[in-house]
């Protein structure tokens, strides 16, 4: 995996100054697989496929504690905004923490996101265009 362009996208999330498709092609680009964001961690983990892996922190200040409860229509609503009005990672990060998200896993080939919560919640999110496959 080439770690400077996993760094540079991690930086671009964090500030807010690419779109979530364009970040999507620049982890392709270094060879992530999947990608894991740690709310509690407080970081983001980037896996490739032959097992190698790469961290960055998750670098915001006054985030929420994560929700006791996992809020499914809080969290899609949120998931909605970033989509349609292209909501900062960080507001997201904020309104999933609060919906008691504690992390997700971002599944590249997979177009899929799979979020979960403190009791084991969770909820899969296809990407834009992206459906499961119809047996």
């Amino acid at each position: 995996m080439n770690t400077e362009l996993i760094v540079e996208a991690a930086r671009h999330t964090l500030a807010g100054t690419a779109p979530f498709p364009e970040i999507v092609g620049k982890l392709i680009a270094a060879g992530v697989e999947y990608y894991h964001v740690d709310y509690v961690g407080l970081r983001m983990n980037f896996y490739g496929p032959g097992g190698d892996m790469a961290v960055t922190p998750l670098t915001f200040e006054g985030l929420p504690a994560v929700g006791a409860d996992f809020d499914t229509a809080a969290l899609r609503a949120a998931i909605v905004d970033s989509q349609r009005h292209g909501q900062s990672f960080r507001d997201f990060s904020r309104r999933a923490m609060t919906a008691g998200v504690q992390g997700y896993f971002a599944f590249l080939r997979g177009k899929r996101v799979t979020y979960w919560g403190r009791a084991g919640d969770q909820h899969t999110e296809w990407f834009p265009g992206a459906a499961p496959a119809q047996s």
